[in-house]
């Protein structure tokens, strides 16, 4: 069997490997950490090779020798099956991932069977030291002792590594130097309007219905026609996927008239296409540059034809992300007009004057100020069911009651 070549991804400036029709990324090509990496591959695929399968196992005469890099590969291995979905790798795949660094920085060539409180507490310590937020470095450790009950699980380790690691107790606020994180605040809506006239029509809308609706980003991007029953006078969209889903809860978000009237323009295409796209956004924009321009096109800007599968084409549907993103380039926008008038006002005026900038804010504030309406005007239980926060225990008569005041509050306000 011919090995795999350890090589450079000239695009990412990182080393790759491939093998079994996958690519794995090892780092910065030529570093230590990636020809380590390099190694580990290699010798799996050793063990693995004689009569085993394409997926690499551990034998069980190595299993007590495994190192603790050798097992993160072995987990994000089947993490990043697991954790997936048709658009590939979730993010609690890369939660791991961002979870497994401090740990292989601290402990990698160290035996997992050796793996204890102490070192557990060690890691901790490192993620404290790269400025990690307490919250934040409790929920990561969490991470890495489901690595080790995985671990424990498939016999890679034995179950006392696992008792041992649960013995450590979380950083508690105010006996630790990690910094705390300042909670979600609201978002005032004299800082969402002046983001509007800067953003697509497309993110516009996003903006509006979760203002209007309290749905989360993840929600809000995945939002189709064939999701949303329009048959009633509120409508209700059952998302594809949120954040409940694994635990088998349902999630009905209910969309009043205000919210009807933002969204009703992007309805009109097929039933499982998105709702909001940025290649939309893109074709309008360039469309608008094109009726703006007051220079002639030469002969051969009209003679130029797009390509038909062009080398970076926008996507059918925005993510988190790019959402999030669109939502900053706006503020950025929206502050660089500011400016434009305060100079506008000083060549008239004749002296200094200063207008006050957009503050920063994200999409999940937008839910937050939602949430926080609702619970002023219909209180808590108005707040839970609007937001989606019941369990999925919840029994069916306090569900059939919950349904029946989103449904009031979403045609009153939403």
């Amino acid at each position: 069997m011919k090995l795999p070549k350890y090589r450079l991804h000239k695009s990412s400036g990182q080393a790759v490997v491939e093998f079994g029709g996958k690519r794995h990324y090892l780092g910065r090509y030529g570093s230590p950490e990636s020809k380590k990496a390099y190694d580990r591959i290699i010798r799996e695929i050793l063990l693995a090779r004689d009569g085993q399968d394409a997926a690499p196992k551990v034998p069980a005469a190595v299993k007590r020798r495994l190192t603790v890099d050798e097992l993160v590969w072995h987990f994000l291995e089947w993490a990043e099956q697991y954790h997936s979905d048709e658009d590939g790798p979730t993010s609690e795949y890369s939660h791991f991932k961002y979870a497994c660094d401090p740990l292989s920085e601290v402990a990698g060539d160290e035996l997992a069977e050796d793996f204890g409180p102490a070192r557990l507490k060690a890691v901790r310590q490192k993620m404290v030291t790269m400025g990690w937020a307490r919250v934040h470095v409790n929920r990561m450790v969490n991470r890495l002792r489901r690595v080790f009950k995985w671990a424990v699980e498939n016999e890679l380790v034995t179950p006392t590594v696992l008792e041992g690691l649960r013995a450590v107790a979380p950083l508690r606020k105010g006996k630790t130097k990690a910094p705390e994180r300042p909670p979600v605040a609201t978002v005032a809506d004299k800082w969402i309007e002046p983001v509007l006239p800067h953003v697509s029509a497309q993110v516009k809308a996003m903006i509006q219905l979760q203002r209007l609706t309290g749905m989360r980003a993840g929600e809000v991007v995945l939002l189709r026609p064939c999701d949303v029953d329009r048959t009633g006078e509120v409508w209700v969209y059952s998302p594809p996927k949120h954040k409940g889903a694994s635990r088998g809860a349902t999630r009905r978000i209910f969309i009043g008239p205000k919210a009807q009237a933002n969204l009703l323009p992007f309805l009109e295409r097929k039933a499982e296409e998105y709702c909001f796209s940025p290649r939309e956004a893109e074709a309008t924009r360039n469309a608008e540059r094109r009726a703006a321009r007051k220079s002639p096109m030469t002969p051969s800007q009209a003679a130029r034809r797009q390509r038909r599968t062009p080398l970076k084409q926008k996507r059918l549907r925005y993510d988190v992300g790019s959402y999030r993103r669109a939502i900053t380039y706006g503020l950025k926008l929206a502050n660089k007009a500011i400016e434009a008038e305060e100079k506008e006002r000083r060549k008239k005026g004749g002296k200094e004057m200063t207008l006050p900038r957009v503050s920063p804010w994200s999409p999940l504030q937008l839910r937050h100020n939602r949430g926080t309406e609702v619970r002023r005007d219909y209180g808590l239980e108005g707040a839970q069911v609007t937001l989606g926060h019941a369990w999925a225990d919840v029994t069916q008569v306090y569900a059939e009651r919950d349904t029946a005041l989103a449904i009031r509050i979403a045609r009153e306000t939403g």
